[in-house]
């Protein structure tokens, strides 16, 4: 029987890459964006954000400066929390069950 185990887990930006050495396991890193940081009350000196929770990219084609517009909060896509969420997927083998 054949089972696939998938790991996620969220990579600090100071941790090296780690490499496969299994030819079963593979890695797939990705980026997601969390929460905008873009204190909105930096003028007054004081600190606000407003709230947006996730970066939703704009209608726009992939790459125009529309798509690195959040929907939600109006802000570039760099004001929101960049995570880096690695998956670590292995393809294992394991001995039958013997329905104990």
């Amino acid at each position: 029987m054949r089972k696939r185990q998938v790991v996620l887990r969220r990579a600090s930006p100071e941790e090296p890459s780690r490499s496969s050495s299994t030819a079963s396991s593979r890695t797939v890193r990705g980026v997601r964006y969390g929460e905008c940081q873009k204190n909105q009350a930096a003028a007054v000196g004081g600190y606000a954000v407003d709230g947006c929770r996730e970066f939703m990219a704009s209608n726009g084609e992939e790459g125009t400066v529309v798509a690195l517009t959040c929907a939600a909060c109006g802000c570039h896509r760099s004001f929101h929390r960049r995570e880096i969420v690695t998956e670590v997927v292995c393809d294992c083998d394991s001995p039958p069950s013997t329905g104990n």
